[in-house]
């Protein structure tokens, strides 16, 4: 069954080239990132997975655990840890999971049969401290992941769940947000100060904080 915005996201124990993890304990009260590979040794994934660890600060910086999966066994992840440093310059440095009997896989939706009934397709799911999860993304085989989009959709999520504001359209850190419509006006000055009414539904304002 697909995973929808809200839902809790599945808790389960499985290996992985850090030991065995049981994600929810493992994740605690932090941000996740869960992101899926279709196999080991494929040249987009060995791209993406050097890069989310040049990315390690960044995740860091925000509470942000993250946890690679691929239906291959940790032995094989652990060979190819060589292959991502020397093409990305990056040692991996947070958990590959290994999941040979996709039960992970089939606990997120992750095997779909139009497009390969044995692998797992390029998902990506960003899960809250509580749990729910705030984002899906998947991704064709034959195009890499962007992750400086996931940082940014992160940041509007945690500034989001924390102020009564939303983000408009190509955001970034930093910049201007919408006040929530379910905000009154009054409301609005008291919290935000200043804001700039585009429509009466459309109240841009300073990111708080």
């Amino acid at each position: 069954m697909a995973i929808r915005l809200g839902d809790t996201a599945p808790d389960f124990t499985a290996e992985s080239t850090e030991g065995t993890i049981s994600f929810h304990d493992w994740k605690g009260d932090s941000w996740a990132i869960l992101f899926s590979h279709p196999k080991d040794f494929t040249p987009v994934c060995t791209t993406e997975l050097g890069r989310v660890a040049g990315l390690k600060p960044e995740f860091d910086k925000r509470n942000v655990k993250v946890l690679g999966l691929s239906v291959d066994p940790v032995d094989s992840h652990n060979d190819w840890k060589g292959d991502i440093e020397d093409v990305t310059g990056n040692a991996l440095n947070y958990p590959l999971l290994a999941d040979p009997d996709r039960t992970v896989a089939d606990l997120y939706d992750m095997i779909h049969p139009n497009a390969n009934d044995t692998l797992t397709v390029r998902s990506v799911f960003v899960i809250a401290p509580d749990n729910t999860v705030k984002l899906t993304l998947t991704y064709p085989a034959s195009t890499g992941r962007n992750f400086d989009e996931l940082l940014r959709v992160i940041d509007s999520l945690q500034l989001t769940a924390n102020h009564s504001v939303a983000t408009p359209a190509d955001w970034k850190n930093g910049e201007d947000v919408i006040i929530a419509p379910a905000v009154s006006d009054e409301d609005a000055k008291e919290r935000f100060g200043d804001f700039d009414a585009k429509k009466p539904y459309l109240r841009v304002t300073n990111q708080p904080g």
